[in-house]
Protein backbone atom coordinates (compact mmCIF):
# COMPACT_ATOMS: atom_id res chain seq x y z
CA UNK A 1 0.00 0.00 0.00
CA UNK A 2 1.30 3.39 -0.98
CA UNK A 3 0.17 6.01 1.75
CA UNK A 4 0.48 9.52 1.10
CA UNK A 5 1.72 12.50 3.41
CA UNK A 6 -0.35 13.33 6.01
CA UNK A 7 -0.30 16.71 5.67
CA UNK A 8 -1.47 18.42 9.02
CA UNK A 9 -4.16 15.25 8.90
CA UNK A 10 -4.66 14.20 12.78
CA UNK A 11 -2.83 11.24 14.34
CA UNK A 12 -7.17 9.48 15.33
CA UNK A 13 -8.02 10.64 11.65
CA UNK A 14 -5.65 9.09 9.92
CA UNK A 15 -5.46 6.04 11.48
CA UNK A 16 -8.82 5.42 10.94
CA UNK A 17 -8.17 6.47 6.95
CA UNK A 18 -5.53 4.29 6.56
CA UNK A 19 -7.53 1.42 8.16
CA UNK A 20 -10.27 1.59 5.58
CA UNK A 21 -7.64 1.63 3.43
CA UNK A 22 -6.27 -1.86 4.41
CA UNK A 23 -9.77 -2.83 4.21
CA UNK A 24 -9.47 -2.76 0.28
CA UNK A 25 -6.66 -5.41 0.73
CA UNK A 26 -9.01 -7.94 2.18
CA UNK A 27 -8.21 -11.55 0.23
CA UNK A 28 -4.45 -10.70 0.97
CA UNK A 29 -2.09 -13.25 2.77
CA UNK A 30 0.15 -10.14 3.37
CA UNK A 31 -0.43 -6.90 3.57
CA UNK A 32 2.16 -4.01 3.53
CA UNK A 33 2.29 -0.32 5.01
CA UNK A 34 5.34 2.47 4.29
CA UNK A 35 7.94 3.69 6.32
CA UNK A 36 6.38 6.09 9.09
CA UNK A 37 3.13 6.78 7.42
CA UNK A 38 1.18 8.36 10.56
CA UNK A 39 3.92 11.05 11.03
CA UNK A 40 5.64 11.61 7.72
CA UNK A 41 9.08 10.38 7.36
CA UNK A 42 10.47 14.41 7.50
CA UNK A 43 7.99 15.74 10.39
CA UNK A 44 10.79 15.63 12.66
CA UNK A 45 9.66 18.57 15.09
CA UNK A 46 6.94 15.79 15.44
CA UNK A 47 8.61 12.79 16.15
CA UNK A 48 8.93 13.45 20.11
CA UNK A 49 5.10 14.31 20.21
CA UNK A 50 3.65 11.20 17.81
CA UNK A 51 6.37 8.53 19.38
CA UNK A 52 4.26 5.73 21.16
CA UNK A 53 5.18 2.38 22.82
CA UNK A 54 4.37 -0.87 20.93
CA UNK A 55 1.37 -1.36 23.15
CA UNK A 56 0.03 2.12 21.61
CA UNK A 57 -2.75 3.34 19.75
CA UNK A 58 -1.33 3.09 16.38
CA UNK A 59 -0.05 -0.47 16.65
CA UNK A 60 -3.38 -1.24 18.30
CA UNK A 61 -4.81 -0.34 15.59
CA UNK A 62 -2.82 -2.19 13.42
CA UNK A 63 -3.62 -5.24 15.27
CA UNK A 64 -7.22 -4.95 14.77
CA UNK A 65 -6.38 -4.83 11.37
CA UNK A 66 -4.72 -7.65 10.90
CA UNK A 67 -7.04 -10.44 12.65
CA UNK A 68 -10.59 -8.23 10.73
CA UNK A 69 -8.84 -9.46 7.40
CA UNK A 70 -7.61 -12.66 8.50
CA UNK A 71 -3.81 -11.69 7.36
CA UNK A 72 -0.15 -10.92 7.89
CA UNK A 73 0.09 -7.31 8.01
CA UNK A 74 3.66 -5.65 8.06
CA UNK A 75 2.58 -2.41 9.35
CA UNK A 76 5.29 -0.60 7.95
CA UNK A 77 7.24 1.47 11.07
CA UNK A 78 6.44 3.75 13.64
CA UNK A 79 7.71 6.42 16.11
CA UNK A 80 8.48 3.70 18.95
CA UNK A 81 9.57 5.44 22.50
CA UNK A 82 10.82 2.57 24.68
CA UNK A 83 10.74 3.00 28.42
CA UNK A 84 13.94 4.83 28.47
CA UNK A 85 12.34 7.34 26.66
CA UNK A 86 14.91 6.51 23.49
CA UNK A 87 13.03 7.02 20.27
CA UNK A 88 13.55 4.28 17.49
CA UNK A 89 12.42 3.92 14.03
CA UNK A 90 10.59 0.32 14.06
CA UNK A 91 9.07 -1.99 12.12
CA UNK A 92 6.60 -4.21 12.78
CA UNK A 93 4.75 -7.62 11.74
CA UNK A 94 1.98 -8.94 13.16
CA UNK A 95 -0.12 -11.71 12.50
CA UNK A 96 -3.63 -12.75 11.49
CA UNK A 97 -3.95 -13.51 15.26
CA UNK A 98 -3.49 -9.91 15.79
CA UNK A 99 0.20 -10.72 17.88
CA UNK A 100 2.91 -9.30 17.29
CA UNK A 101 5.49 -11.71 15.60
CA UNK A 102 8.77 -9.62 14.66
CA UNK A 103 10.32 -6.11 15.07
CA UNK A 104 12.44 -4.38 13.59
CA UNK A 105 14.58 -1.08 14.79
CA UNK A 106 15.74 0.44 11.81
CA UNK A 107 19.67 0.03 12.14
CA UNK A 108 20.85 2.67 9.84
CA UNK A 109 19.22 6.09 10.33
CA UNK A 110 19.59 8.68 7.80
CA UNK A 111 22.04 11.31 8.22
CA UNK A 112 21.76 13.49 4.67
CA UNK A 113 19.95 16.16 5.15
CA UNK A 114 17.76 14.32 7.28
CA UNK A 115 17.36 14.96 11.46
CA UNK A 116 16.58 11.59 11.99
CA UNK A 117 19.87 10.48 12.85
CA UNK A 118 20.30 13.17 15.64
CA UNK A 119 16.59 12.50 16.78
CA UNK A 120 16.35 8.36 16.49
CA UNK A 121 18.50 5.61 18.22
CA UNK A 122 19.81 3.11 15.81
CA UNK A 123 18.55 -0.40 15.93
CA UNK A 124 20.85 -3.29 16.59
CA UNK A 125 19.62 -6.66 16.23
CA UNK A 126 18.64 -8.60 12.81
CA UNK A 127 16.61 -11.62 12.82
CA UNK A 128 13.76 -12.97 10.76
CA UNK A 129 10.72 -15.12 11.62
CA UNK A 130 8.76 -18.23 10.21
CA UNK A 131 5.37 -17.58 8.99
CA UNK A 132 2.61 -19.32 7.09
CA UNK A 133 4.66 -16.95 4.49
CA UNK A 134 7.75 -18.57 4.59
CA UNK A 135 10.74 -17.12 6.83
CA UNK A 136 10.66 -13.39 6.57
CA UNK A 137 12.91 -10.69 7.06
CA UNK A 138 12.29 -6.50 7.15
CA UNK A 139 14.76 -3.75 6.51
CA UNK A 140 13.63 -0.05 6.70
CA UNK A 141 14.69 2.35 3.70
CA UNK A 142 18.01 3.16 3.72
CA UNK A 143 19.26 0.07 5.01
CA UNK A 144 18.99 -0.52 1.09
CA UNK A 145 22.03 1.09 0.57
CA UNK A 146 24.08 -1.73 3.21
CA UNK A 147 24.59 -5.53 1.24
CA UNK A 148 26.03 -6.61 4.51
CA UNK A 149 22.40 -6.40 6.46
CA UNK A 150 21.18 -8.07 3.92
CA UNK A 151 23.27 -11.19 3.36
CA UNK A 152 23.18 -11.37 7.47
CA UNK A 153 19.16 -11.74 6.93
CA UNK A 154 20.06 -14.40 4.74
CA UNK A 155 22.60 -16.29 7.81
CA UNK A 156 18.89 -15.76 9.18
CA UNK A 157 16.86 -18.08 6.56
CA UNK A 158 15.16 -15.50 4.82
CA UNK A 159 13.10 -15.83 1.68
CA UNK A 160 11.40 -13.45 1.44
CA UNK A 161 12.42 -9.76 2.45
CA UNK A 162 9.98 -6.54 2.85
CA UNK A 163 11.45 -3.00 3.03
CA UNK A 164 9.17 -0.06 4.29
CA UNK A 165 10.32 3.06 2.99
CA UNK A 166 9.63 6.78 2.46
CA UNK A 167 12.51 7.51 -0.39
CA UNK A 168 12.74 10.62 -2.58
CA UNK A 169 11.64 10.87 -5.97
CA UNK A 170 15.69 12.26 -6.19
CA UNK A 171 16.85 9.33 -5.70
CA UNK A 172 14.41 7.34 -7.33
CA UNK A 173 16.83 5.48 -10.08
CA UNK A 174 18.70 4.18 -6.50
CA UNK A 175 15.55 2.95 -5.39
CA UNK A 176 14.94 0.56 -8.53
CA UNK A 177 18.94 -0.41 -8.68
CA UNK A 178 19.03 -1.07 -4.64
CA UNK A 179 15.55 -3.25 -4.60
CA UNK A 180 16.73 -4.82 -7.59
CA UNK A 181 20.16 -5.01 -6.60
CA UNK A 182 19.00 -7.00 -2.97
CA UNK A 183 16.59 -9.35 -4.48
CA UNK A 184 19.17 -11.44 -6.96
CA UNK A 185 22.31 -11.27 -5.01
CA UNK A 186 20.40 -12.73 -1.93
CA UNK A 187 18.30 -14.82 -4.14
CA UNK A 188 15.02 -13.67 -2.00
CA UNK A 189 11.41 -12.16 -3.11
CA UNK A 190 11.78 -8.70 -1.82
CA UNK A 191 8.61 -6.51 -0.87
CA UNK A 192 9.50 -2.71 -1.12
CA UNK A 193 6.44 -0.57 -0.30
CA UNK A 194 6.99 3.06 -0.79
CA UNK A 195 5.16 6.31 0.76
CA UNK A 196 4.18 9.04 -2.01
CA UNK A 197 3.57 12.62 -2.15
CA UNK A 198 5.50 15.78 -1.08
CA UNK A 199 6.53 15.74 2.66
CA UNK A 200 7.73 18.65 5.17
CA UNK A 201 10.21 20.83 3.45
CA UNK A 202 8.85 20.15 0.11
CA UNK A 203 10.19 16.45 -0.59
CA UNK A 204 8.76 14.37 -2.62
CA UNK A 205 8.50 10.79 -2.31
CA UNK A 206 9.07 8.57 -4.93
CA UNK A 207 6.13 5.68 -5.07
CA UNK A 208 6.58 3.39 -7.13
CA UNK A 209 6.47 0.25 -4.66
CA UNK A 210 7.57 -3.19 -6.10
CA UNK A 211 8.05 -6.31 -6.15
CA UNK A 212 11.19 -8.05 -7.10
CA UNK A 213 11.97 -12.18 -7.63
CA UNK A 214 15.55 -13.93 -7.13
CA UNK A 215 15.96 -13.75 -10.80
CA UNK A 216 15.27 -9.62 -10.90
CA UNK A 217 12.44 -9.97 -12.84
CA UNK A 218 9.60 -7.35 -11.05
CA UNK A 219 6.65 -9.09 -10.53
CA UNK A 220 4.78 -5.63 -10.04
CA UNK A 221 5.67 -1.74 -10.00
CA UNK A 222 2.95 1.23 -8.35
CA UNK A 223 2.86 4.66 -9.58
CA UNK A 224 3.06 7.80 -8.03
CA UNK A 225 -0.34 7.65 -6.16
CA UNK A 226 -1.58 6.91 -3.36
CA UNK A 227 -3.32 3.47 -3.27
CA UNK A 228 -3.40 -0.44 -3.08
CA UNK A 229 -1.46 -2.85 -5.05
CA UNK A 230 -1.71 -6.35 -5.59
CA UNK A 231 0.82 -9.16 -6.57
CA UNK A 232 0.53 -12.75 -6.38
CA UNK A 233 4.20 -14.56 -5.20
CA UNK A 234 5.35 -18.14 -5.88
CA UNK A 235 7.05 -19.08 -2.87
CA UNK A 236 8.88 -22.10 -4.62
CA UNK A 237 11.03 -19.30 -6.80
CA UNK A 238 13.20 -18.98 -4.17
CA UNK A 239 14.20 -22.57 -3.69
CA UNK A 240 14.14 -22.67 -7.57
CA UNK A 241 16.74 -19.96 -7.77
CA UNK A 242 19.02 -20.90 -5.19
CA UNK A 243 18.79 -24.45 -6.38
CA UNK A 244 19.32 -23.58 -10.34
CA UNK A 245 22.05 -20.92 -9.74
CA UNK A 246 23.74 -21.81 -6.37
CA UNK A 247 25.46 -18.67 -5.82
CA UNK A 248 25.20 -18.29 -1.89
CA UNK A 249 26.08 -21.96 -1.46
CA UNK A 250 29.43 -20.61 -3.50
CA UNK A 251 30.65 -17.81 -0.85
CA UNK A 252 33.72 -17.58 0.19
CA UNK A 253 34.00 -15.73 3.83
CA UNK A 254 37.26 -16.69 5.07
CA UNK A 255 39.82 -15.68 3.22
CA UNK A 256 43.57 -14.86 4.07
CA UNK A 257 44.93 -11.64 4.05
CA UNK A 258 48.20 -10.82 1.71
CA UNK A 259 50.65 -8.44 3.69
Amino acid sequence: MQVASPAGEPAGERRRRIGDMVAEAAGADLVVLPELWLSGYFAFDAYAELAEPLHGDTVSAAREWAVRLGCHLHMGSVLERDGQGRLYNTAVLIGPDGEIVHTYRKIHVFGYRSREADLLTPGEQVGTVDTGLGRLGTTTCYDLRFPELYRALIDEGAETIVVCSAWPAARIAHWRLFTSTRAVEEQVVLIACNAVGEQADGVRLAGHSRVVDPWGEVLVEAGEDEGVTFCDIDRSVVAAARAEFPVLADRRLTLEKVN
